[in-house]
């Protein structure tokens, strides 16, 4: 009777206890608005931030102004003083200082794109070796007799050889071979045979340079490693993919033209190599660039479980600007995440200055170099400030402003919540309880489908963190037909549904911050597929 009198009595208090916190974490959810997260975004998306890209002034414009929202909040500098991580970054260009071609000039990006990874060198030839298709079987051989050692050469990059039937030369039916499909195969192919340069000739190349030109010559970046690397194989053959405008300049000197020469192998069921009397003058190959983009870490210290860190994230960088002028604002990718972080932020902060804050330590951070390869949470992971055996979960916020191709038509009140059951089996459960106490959204699990063909789960910073074992949940509301283009603009965002999404990971990140014992990590870490 004892016992059943003291919980009757101690009932109430716990639901007075129960009924308090979750009236705090509504106060402070409620922080978030939609005209602050408005603000915020207006300005990452301006042409004065011109697309936030790595390496380039919009991405350090966009690192100093988180910085100062952090500091502005009272979040403590998280790296000996400093909002800023270093991450160290190579840039692996591929430079063009001159291409001559038939005494026509040809500019890198424009008029054709270049693959390779020579050093700077010089390109000269007075002749080119048209080689047909480039393809060597039993039934079917351009190369055949044919000596291309130091030979520049042009080839048809594209398709195969059909008889007037339209049956093909290689299978000899209508069904055709691989080479119709694989461009790389016949690149490889002649690469064995030592030429000095090959001319690539395509039908879709001048869309490719159209649509993307900036974007092929942009380079390659990597995290740069302290360590001596091995000597690697090297393209030391570039390929230049020209337009078939540019083949039909050269083959002008023979009286013919790329679809004439098509039109002939057809016709006679015969390989049509010759030489074309042409000159070539070129200086081209690889510069790499060392820098550095910083990751920024602002840090809000628990109580009596702050050695235990909660990662709230979102990648701040994006496409950057191209040398015509043309940037990419990313307002869903991912200026949405970026102010999702520095929203939270403010929440915390807020709670934490009235004696309300966290008991673990919530360590609030923008990756650099997320499209480059998750390149700064990759960097984080190796060199983290904090244990990693200490970080309990890391939230993710990539994309969290728009509908998505899925919902456009249907229900908008939604977010995908992705890889919440991967490592931990309590992480999915607090956050499903989250939502059903305070946003009450759809919970679409679609990307956790481990057949998922766009691999989603691996495409963004949390994986970095999960690979280690840590807990995570990416925030993520789709993909969208303005994805990576220049049309990803803030007057796009649904600012009703984002804010809603930052308040879900607001209370998820309460919970977890909170509570008495530390999320458990009973699944096996997902490998890359």
């Amino acid at each position: 009777m004892k016992k059943y009198l003291i919980l009757s009595l101690l009932l109430p208090t716990i639901f007075s206890c129960s009924v308090a916190q979750q009236a705090n974490q509504k106060k402070y959810a409620d922080l978030l608005t939609q005209e602050s997260a408005k603000n915020h975004l207006t300005i990452l998306t301006s042409k004065e931030f011109a697309g936030r890209g790595t390496g380039q002034e919009g991405g350090k414009k966009t690192v100093e102004y988180i910085a100062k929202v952090f500091k502005d909040l009272g979040l403590k500098p998280a790296v000996n003083g400093s909002y800023f991580q270093p991450v160290a970054l190579e840039r692996s260009s591929y430079v063009v200082e001159k291409f001559d071609l038939n005494n026509k000039n040809l500019t890198n990006g424009k008029d054709l794109f270049i693959q390779g990874n020579n050093n700077m060198k010089d390109f000269k030839a007075s002749d080119i070796v048209f080689v047909g298709y480039g393809i060597k079987t039993d039934k079917y051989n351009d190369l055949e007799g044919l000596d291309l050692t130091g030979k520049v050469v042009l080839v048809i990059n594209e398709g195969e050889p059909t008889n007037k039937d339209g049956n093909s030369l290689i299978t000899g039916s209508s069904v055709g071979s691989d080479w119709s499909t694989s461009r790389f195969k016949r690149i490889q192919e002649l690469s064995k045979l030592n030429p000095k340069m090959i001319l690539a000739v395509s039908s879709q190349n001048a869309e490719m340079i159209t649509r993307y030109g900036n974007r092929l010559t942009a380079g390659r970046f990597s995290l740069r490693s302290n360590e001596a690397q091995p000597n690697q194989p090297t393209m030391e053959i570039p390929v230049a993919n020209i337009t078939v405008e540019t083949a039909n300049q050269l083959l002008a000197s023979k009286n013919t033209s790329v679809a004439q020469v098509i039109e002939k192998i057809g016709s006679t069921g015969k390989p049509n190599s010759f030489d074309i009397k042409s000159s070539l003058d070129a200086n081209m190959g690889v510069k790499k660039e060392e820098f550095n983009d910083p990751n920024v870490l602002g840090l809000i210290e628990g109580t009596d479980l702050k050695e235990e860190i909660v990662i709230i994230s979102g990648h701040y960088d994006h496409d950057g600007i191209l040398p015509d002028g043309t940037y990419f604002p990313g307002a869903d990718d991912n200026g949405s995440g970026t102010v999702g972080v520095m929203e939270l932020a403010r929440a915390f902060a807020a709670a934490k200055k009235e004696g309300k804050g966290p008991r673990r330590t919530i360590l609030f951070m923008a990756f650099a170099a997320e499209e480059k390869g998750l390149l700064g949470s990759n960097y984080y992971s190796q060199n983290p400030i904090f244990p990693l055996s200490n970080t309990v979960t890391c939230l993710n916020m990539d994309m969290i402003g728009r509908i998505d191709d899925k919902h456009l038509d249907g229900n908008h009140n939604y977010i995908h919540a992705i890889g919440s059951d991967m490592l931990s089996s309590e992480l999915k459960a607090i956050n499903e309880k989250a939502n059903k106490d305070f946003t009450q959204m759809e919970l679409d699990y679609m990307y956790d489908d481990p057949k998922d063909p766009l691999r989603i789960y691996y495409r963004s910073d949390q994986y970095n963190l999960a690979k280690h074992g840590i807990p995570v949940i990416f925030f993520f509301s789709g993909l969208h037909p303005d994805y990576h283009t220049p049309n990803d603009t803030v007057d796009k965002i649904d600012f009703p549904m984002m804010v809603k999404r930052e308040k879900l990971v607001f209370h998820t990140a309460w919970d977890i911050a909170n509570r008495d014992k530390k999320l458990v990590v009973d699944k096996t870490p997902p490998a890359a597929q």
